[in-house]
């Protein structure tokens, strides 16, 4: 969807404001604009390209990076973040010091979840009305804005092709899957591969908060994990990293393989319809390198079964608890 410009009556005279619709849901358009490794694949308009030597995004913390111009200019900026909201808001100023362009303003960047999309609204207010419309006519601010949040669109949508996704229909209301997957008692009775038994550790249902858990096929061999929860809409939405873990759990290699992604995002979705409920589970690797991702989609078969085996161990407890 196409950028739409808008404005604030307060400070209309100076500043830009640039919205776009991204397909994708707000953490892995938050995470595409948090990381450096990520931030390179697609920030600039259209001929640019950036190289970060410093980043540390808290408040307080600095990204230091060059945009190098399709005319081979070398551009020095610096952004100082004020705010860090995971995964719905960030504030940061750009300029201060002698090593970067004479350009400041304040940026608010805000991800909306909508429909399961994101709505990514940019509002750089300049400290007056000359100096926005002086780097709008220098530098190409409104188009170059446009632009910049197209490439995020397109890099985060050729990423949604490589997530791996799962769904399936229980005879059970959204209210009692929810439950199953967000309290201790009810997940012990199905989570993880057949044959195994689960022992729950700890569930501390927050954003932050920690699902921890042991897997053993036989006893004393166990295989600990983890979830660390994002976002909580109950009963619709849950959002949370997961990892293989170890006793403290602490973050560790997947036991069968050490190019396994360390860490997924995943992104569960609950719609109802009928008294029953469509169960859609996404995950995307987080700070993965093209190895791992390549592994990560070679094994979509194997893992396709897995959640079968355990979304079979899910609608046998549903179907106990109705």
């Amino acid at each position: 969807m196409d950028a739409m410009i808008d404005r604030d009556v307060d400070t209309a005279d100076r500043e830009i404001v640039i919205t776009r619709l991204i397909a994708a849901p707000p953490e892995l358009v938050f995470e595409a604009w948090t990381d450096p490794a990520h931030l390179a694949a697609w920030w600039g308009p259209d001929g640019f390209t950036t190289t970060t030597s410093a980043f540390d995004m808290r408040p307080g913390g600095v990204w230091r990076f060059v945009m190098h111009g399709p005319d081979g200019r070398n551009y020095e900026n610096r952004i100082t973040y004020e705010e860090v909201v995971r995964p719905e808001r960030l504030v940061y100023r750009h300029g201060g010091g002698d090593d970067a362009e004479p350009v400041h303003f304040t940026t608010t960047v805000t991800f909306v979840p909508e429909d399961g999309k994101t709505r990514v609204t940019l509002r750089a207010v300049f400290p007056t009305a000359a100096e926005r419309d002086r780097v709008v006519k220098e530098h190409g601010a409104i188009e170059g804005g446009k632009q910049t949040l197209a490439h995020l669109d397109q890099y985060v949508s050729e990423r949604r092709e490589d997530d791996f996704v799962v769904t399936r229909v229980f005879d059970a209301p959204r209210d009692l899957v929810w439950k199953a997957w967000t309290e201790p008692k009810r997940l012990a009775a199905w989570w993880g591969p057949k044959g195994c038994k689960l022992r729950v550790v700890k569930v501390d249902l927050r954003p932050g908060g920690v699902f921890h858990y042991a897997m053993a096929y036989k006893p004393g061999q166990d295989m600990w994990g983890r979830f660390v929860y994002r976002d909580i809409a109950p009963p619709e939405r849950l959002v949370y990293v997961s990892s293989f873990s170890d006793e403290s759990a602490g973050l560790t290699r997947a036991p069968f393989k050490d190019t396994f992604p360390l860490e997924i995002l995943n992104t569960l979705t609950l719609g109802e319809a009928s008294g029953k409920t469509l169960l859609t589970l996404r995950g995307q690797p987080l700070y993965a390198t093209a190895e791992e991702r390549a592994l990560f989609k070679d094994m979509f078969p194997s893992m396709q079964q897995g959640f079968g085996g355990t979304f079979d161990q899910l609608d046998a407890y549903l179907a106990s608890q109705s």
